[in-house]
């Protein structure tokens, strides 16, 4: 991939560093990890996977070490484990110390795990890809459970990924849809980046905001074909998605991939860990939120923002009754929200005037972001339908009585500008309908 040129000066002042190394994307790369380890000073690897995973990819992994007489060992999960601090403190425990380097085989999950023993140990870190599943090949992140809160833990970039389209074509059907649902995403993120740029002042860079829209074109593009196990379409999606997490480590934060809709799919992720209700993946849970988001926006273009209406709600909110329901709905998971809050002050009424006139002077350019940045809802929900994925809160087995509280609920998750945030400035967050 020609973007991995190392460290770019960019016209927005920043120095962008990709991190990723090497990408090799094809049919049989998986059989190249062995130069990949001796490229990156490996004398022995230490293989992490899960039971499926490793049935998918892990003998090839293991031969190609062999062949190359590169000795190896390895910690199988028999299951698949949680993104949690029990199956992070049990990789770390089944690291063999004189292995020097860290090789994942599997997607989201393990690729995460893979990241933060990378990062602990001072490893190289290669993941071998078993799924187009989800963007987080490439970045420096690893989103886990932490207390019962959904957060992004600083890890490691890999420093190689292999994705095989031998092996990525064959992935699940319902894998691959999430990998798309998580690009879809993309729309939003961007088009709440620059609106937060222009509210907050939030640092934004074009060049990394272009990066993504190309990568969520090339992936929409070849949706119909990933699907019907096209090795092109496979190669094309999966570039994308890698596209996706080197523009995060561009920017050095996860906002051009990750705003509202990722929250709806943190808040669900939530409420299943404290009541144990239904969950789906990651990326398909992001594309109904990049839906319900991109109503809730559709809804803002036929609203006449009133000051003194959003004022009056401001100075009305009871932030302890909005906390009391926010335990009742997350759990323990709302303690750390509500923590958050004492730091962040996104509830603060004195610094909601100061927003709130910068909103309305600049209304008509908000408005335009949305036009050029999102996906209409009918194209979005036609997009959907052709892949044959959920389209609802319902359709993922979801209780859709909790929606509305979702939305709310996303604008405690973390302290960035996001769509809920705009709703609450503007006085509106009662009146959206979900």
């Amino acid at each position: 991939m020609d973007i991995l040129n190392g460290t770019k000066r960019c016209s927005c002042g920043k120095c962008h560093d990709g991190l990723l190394k090497d990408c090799l994307i094809g049919s049989g790369v998986v059989f190249r990890v062995a130069g990949l380890v001796k490229k990156y000073g490996g004398k022995r690897a230490f293989l992490l996977a899960d039971a499926n995973t490793f049935a998918v990819a892990g003998m090839q992994v293991s031969s190609a070490l062999q062949d190359a007489a590169i000795p190896y060992s390895r910690y199988i999960f028999p299951h698949s484990p949680k993104p949690n601090e029990e199956a992070v403190g049990s990789a770390v425990m089944h690291f063999d110390t004189s292995c020097d380097i860290v090789i994942g085989i599997g997607s989201g999950v393990i690729n995460d795990i893979g990241k933060i023993l990378a990062n602990m140990t001072k490893s190289p870190y290669i993941i071998v890809a078993t799924a187009p599943s989800m963007d987080g090949y490439a970045s420096a992140t690893s989103s886990m459970e932490v207390d019962g809160l959904k957060v992004s833990l600083p890890s490691k970039c890999a420093d190689g990924v292999i994705g095989d389209t031998d092996i990525l074509k064959n992935a699940p059907r319902r894998m691959q849809i999430s990998g798309l649902g998580d690009m879809l995403a993309k729309y939003v993120s961007i088009c709440e980046w620059r609106i937060s740029h222009l509210i907050t002042g939030e640092y934004y860079c074009e060049e990394v905001a272009s990066l993504i829209r190309n990568a969520v074109k090339k992936c929409t593009e070849h949706a119909a074909g990933l699907l019907q196990g096209d090795e092109k379409a496979v190669a094309a999606v999966f570039e994308g998605l890698i596209l996706g997490g080197v523009a995060m480590n561009y920017a050095g934060l996860s906002r051009p991939a990750s705003g509202v809709e990722h929250y709806f799919s943190h808040i669900w992720d939530m409420r299943g860990l404290e009541f144990g209700t239904k969950v789906d993946f990651h990326g398909i849970q992001c594309a109904v939120g990049t839906l319900y988001a991109t109503k809730v926006y559709e809804q803002l273009k036929f609203l006449r923002p009133d000051r003194d209406k959003a004022l009056a709600f401001v100075q009305n909110f009871d932030l302890q009754n909005h906390f009391y329901y926010l335990r009742a709905f997350l759990g323990k998971g709302a303690e750390a929200m509500i923590a958050a809050e004492e730091k962040d002050g996104k509830y603060d009424p004195i610094r909601h005037p100061e927003r709130l006139e910068i909103i309305l002077s600049h209304w008509e350019e908000i408005l335009q972001i949305m036009d050029e940045e999102l996906l209409p809802s009918a194209e979005l929900e036609a997009l959907l339908t052709m892949l044959d994925a959920p389209k609802s809160a319902g359709e993922m087995g979801i209780n859709e009585a909790i929606v509305p509280m979702t939305f709310r609920s996303t604008k405690d998750i973390r302290d960035k500008y996001v769509l809920s945030r705009l709703c609450w400035d503007l006085g509106v967050l009662e009146d959206i309908k979900l």
